[in-house]
Formats: structure tokens, C-alpha cells, sequence
């Protein structure tokens, strides 16, 4: 960061995890606009996912030192601040922002809330030369949505998620009707209201709001969700599908898509695996009708009780308790395996940046039902891009659930530094042999990649194994853990 007597600009900051550059993804402010100490000005994609980037200094933007899509090297100019008078430096947050993000970087430290709050600019609004900008995703009321609000009604909103996700459906969060206590806007408030938008006559094209649903298809032609997830506004976006920040460049009939700095950090991570690691690969068709049936069992309509993958990463869990080489990694420079005590269980999460895969962190120690929420709930932000640095980079094994998909296997690529990957498919019916009958069953298919260098297939088939025989015999399996 530097500094002068008219303003001061701020540098882009180290973001952690040894990145040393990000690509603006969207500016939350304008030229023009007043800022307060620690207001969000930028949110920008690094290797691991999208943060805001909040501002160390509080007055009026003078500059922004890089446009949406360009890549900005650590130690970079970001922006300029000129200094505002005593009275019109209130470094505040707004309202939504008085129960704190938790996106703060470290060391710039968070000011008590004395005053008027900060202002953002819509995505895919012009630039406000002035302050005054419309609030988050502001773009004229949605049908169905409850009355728009005056102006001076405070918008109450804690979770950025929710921020985002009504910025991204192009939803006014003053014409939301809140649910939550005290009035706050919730999520399930944004995907109502969306709904409801989309229900007009006007938009026959429009995809459903998604509902919490299973992610394990039951049977062909049917598919359904491994993991109930809280009502969202749309399902989450294959990789393939989400436009990059910098338009592609058509030239002599072949098109060039820059790839983002999101696809250059992930080419960087699988080429190294499989450069690197010998891989191998055993699979195993396996029975998950009792496991189903007792999901199923579970079910009440006050609770709905766990859904399949908190059961599979409870087996999963066991399994590496069993074989524990399998959750640790190579040290090539003093030929050790190292594996850790803690049993992080990295979850692969399709997100709108792409696949990302966050972790569970202390999977080990928890219940079935403890596995279901931290699930949920690390899903939800993983697709939002809210992962945090640690969850990303602490993962010591990763479960894939391509059965969401509609896919029966798949030949993953191991994680680096993690030796193994788990996956399971679609869980479909299909005529199995039973007591010596052939009756329809619900079959799933086991996949399970390692490193060759720190075990043999013995030990992949035992872990295997174990997994399979606790889907096959849950019950039992459950009172053994």
C-alpha cells in the first residue's frame, strides 16, 4: 500500500496459499462512490475461489486500477481512495453488515457501526459517477416478490450468500419479503421470490427454483440429489457452461477462450497428478438397497433425517480409520508417507467457477448426522464460491459423487498432494442375483483411484471392501463406528 497527501492507493493484497494473482471478477463500487474502512470494493477469483476484497481505507474512489476480467498481480494497484472530510468519513457498514461476513482480511480489523452505510453497484450496471448507487442486484421489483420498499427502509441481510445469489438473479432485494428474524432476508426468502418470478406467464423458459432434493438417482430417468440441500434459486451450473470473464476471440473460423485464472490453477493441479502420481484404479458393483431402505426409515416429516452421502462419508471415514495410509500423502524429498491425525474429507462440489473441492474438517470425529449438516452447509457455500482458503487446501482424501451427473463411474484424477479418491455413481435398479433369484435391486458403482507408490492393491481392495460391505450392511456397519 502506498500513500500520498490528495489519496492513497491500495495494493492487491496477498490472499494466502502462495497465489500471486487474481482476476477481477466484479467491482462493488464506482468511481465517485464513498467508502468506509473495510467495505468490500472488489471481488475477485483466485486458484481457489471468489472472495471480496475489503478496502483499508475509508473516502471516495478517485480510481479503479483494473477492469472486470483483467488479471492483477499481487502487489498491483487495485484502487485509489482521496481522503473525504471528518464528516463525511463515517466508516461504517450498512446494516446487513452489522453481523459481520467473517470476509475481512486479516490485519485491516473491523470499525463499530456508527452511522449510514456503504453503497454497491448491481453486476452489469454502468459505473455511478456519484454516490447514490441502487442497492445489491437492483434491478426493478420482481412479480410475486412482495411490494418494493421505499428508499430509506433498511435492507437486512446477513449472509453474502444470500447477497449474491439475489445479485446474480437479477432479484431487488428491497422488493423481498423477509422471513427472518428481525426482519432479515433470508435465503429461502431469495429463492421464493425468484420462483415466483418465474412462474410468470411471461418467462415459459425459465428453469424451476430448485427445492431440496437428493442428488443419487434412484432409477433411469429420474434423477434426484445425494445430498438435500436448502431450497436455491437455480440448479448449480456445469463448468463448461459458465461464460469466462474475458470474451472469447473469434479468428479465422475457431474461436479462443482465455482460460480464467480459476481453469490455469486446476490445469496446473491435475497436470501434476498425473504427471507425478502412478495411479491405479479398482472399482466394485455394490448393493445399496438396505442402506436406501434405511434412509428411507430414518424419514419423519418433522426431520428428515441424513441423506446417502452423510452415510457414505461415515463408511468412508471408518475405512481410512482402517487403513489410514490411504488419508495421508508422499513426501518425496525424504521418501515418507505422512499422514496426519485429523481426517479432513475433501467433498467435489460443481460450482459456478468450476469444481472446487472443500473439506470437511474434523470428519473424523463427527456422527452421521453431524457429516449431513457440515455437508450441507459446505456444499452450499462451495457452489456460491464461499469456500474458505483452509477448507480448500486442507482436504487429506476427497469423495466424489458423480451420480448427481447421471453417470455410472468415472477414471478421477487423485487430488494432489492427497493419494486416493472415492466416487460413486448414479444408484439405479438393476436385475441382481439375490439368494439365487434374479430381483431388482438398487446398484451403485464404486470407484477407487491411489497412489501405487504408498500402497498395493491389497490395501485399495480392503478399503474398498470396507466401504462396499458397510453400504451393503448398514446397520451393522453403523454399530461398529
Amino acid at each position: 500500500m502506498t500513500s500520498t497527501t490528495t489519496e492513497r492507493t491500495f495494493l492487491l493484497p496477498d490472499l494466502g496459499e502462495g497465489l500471486t494473482e487474481a482476476e477481477v471478477v466484479h467491482w462493488l463500487v464506482a468511481a465517485g462512490d464513498v467508502v468506509t474502512t473495510d467495505q468490500p470494493v472488489v471481488e475477485v477469483e483466485t486458484a481457489k475461489s471468489v472472495v471480496e476484497v475489503p478496502s483499508p481505507y475509508a473516502g471516495r474512489v478517485a480510481a479503479l486500477h483494473a477492469v472486470e476480467g483483467e488479471l492483477v498481480e499481487v502487489g498491483r494497484p487495485l484502487i485509489s481512495i482521496a481522503p473525504e472530510t471528518a464528516d463525511a468519513t463515517a466508516e461504517t457498514y450498512r446494516e446487513e453488515e452489522q453481523a459481520g461476513s467473517g470476509n475481512v482480511l486479516i490485519g485491516y480489523g473491523t470499525s463499530a457501526p456508527t452511522g449510514p452505510g456503504r453503497r454497491r453497484r448491481p453486476r452489469g450496471a454502468p459505473p455511478a459517477p456519484v454516490a447514490g448507487a441502487a442497492p445489491v442486484g437492483a434491478t426493478g421489483p420482481v412479480a410475486g416478490a412482495g411490494p418494493a420498499a421505499t428508499d430509506h427502509r433498511p435492507v437486512k441481510v446477513i449472509s453474502p450468500i444470500v447477497r449474491r445469489l439475489a445479485r446474480d438473479a437479477g432479484l431487488d432485494l428491497r422488493a423481498i419479503r423477509p422471513t427472518g428474524a428481525g426482519g432479515v432476508v433470508t435465503r429461502s426468502d431469495v429463492g421464493a421470490a425468484l420462483a415466483s418470478a418465474l412462474q410468470a406467464p411471461a418467462a415459459p423458459d425459465a428453469v424451476p427454483a430448485a427445492g431440496a432434493r437428493e442428488s443419487v438417482v434412484p432409477k433411469p430417468g429420474a434423477p434426484t440429489a445425494l445430498v438435500r440441500a436448502a431450497p436455491v434459486p437455480a440448479a448449480p451450473v456445469p463448468a463448461a457452461s459458465v461464460p469466462d470473464a474475458t470474451p472469447p476471440v473469434s479468428s479465422g473460423g475457431e474461436r479462443r477462450i482465455p482460460l480464467s485464472g480459476f481453469r490455469k490453477a486446476a490445469s496446473r493441479v491435475l497436470s501434476r497428478s498425473r504427471a507425478e502420481i502412478p495411479e491405479a484404479t479398482v472399482w466394485v458393483d455394490v448393493d445399496a438397497t438396505a442402506l436406501w431402505d434405511l434412509r428411507e426409515a430414518a424419514r419423519t416429516s418433522a426431520d428428515p433425517g441424513p441423506g446417502l452421502l452423510a452415510y457414505l462419508a461415515r463408511f468412508v471415514v471408518a475405512g481410512l480409520k482402517e487403513y489410514p495410509v490411504l488419508n495421508g500423502r508422499l513426501d518425496v524429498e525424504r521418501d515418507e508417507i505422512v499422514v496426519p491425525d485429523a481426517i479432513n474429507l475433501g467433498v467435489a462440489v460443481q460450482g459456478k467457477q468450476g469444481l472446487v473441492v472443500p473439506a470437511v474438517l474434523g470428519a473424523g470425529s463427527m456422527t452421521t448426522a453431524e457429516l449431513d449438516t457440515a455437508l450441507r452447509e459446505l456444499t452450499a457455500r462451495a457452489r456460491a464460491g464461499r469456500a474458505t482458503a483452509e477448507e480448500l487446501a486442507a482436504g487429506t482424501f476427497t469423495l466424489n459423487n458423480y451420480g448427481s451427473f447421471r453417470v455410472d463411474g468415472s477414471a478421477a484424477i487423485i487430488n494432489h498432494p492427497q493419494v486416493a479418491i472415492l466416487g460413486i455413481g448414479r444408484i439405479i435398479d438393476r436385475p441382481w442375483v439375490v439368494d439365487g433369484e434374479i430381483v431388482p435391486r438398487k446398484i451403485a458403482q464404486l470407484s477407487f483411484v491411489f497412489d501405487h507408490r504408498v500402497c498395493d492393491g491389497g490395501t485399495a481392495a480392503g478399503f474398498v471392501r470396507s466401504v462396499a460391505d458397510a453400504i451393503e450392511n448398514p446397520a451393522a456397519a453403523i454399530v461398529r463406528l
